[in-house]
């Protein structure tokens, strides 16, 4: 498995990770709960899951412009 796979794989892992997020987020606000104060949702922990997926995202976008610069190295090398 090459550097770029693992950074493409990283980002649909993020990606699963802000979508279950926002369906979290998204199912509290379309039930609410008559006449009761409960939370339905831990705000704080999607939050943090929410930050933890950009956090994930831009990791991995990072991994892929090193992996580009890698490789456009190694052809400069060649030539």
């Amino acid at each position: 498995m090459d550097v770029s796979s693992i950074a493409l794989q990283g980002l649909d892992q993020a990606e699963a990770g802000l979508t279950n997020s926002a369906v979290q987020l998204a199912g509290a606000m379309a039930t609410p709960v008559a006449g009761a104060n409960v939370d339905t949702v831990d705000l704080s922990a999607e939050v943090i899951a929410q930050m933890s997926a950009k956090n994930e995202f831009a990791a991995n976008i990072a991994t892929l412009k090193t992996s580009d610069e890698m490789q456009q190295a190694t052809i400069d090398m060649m030539a």
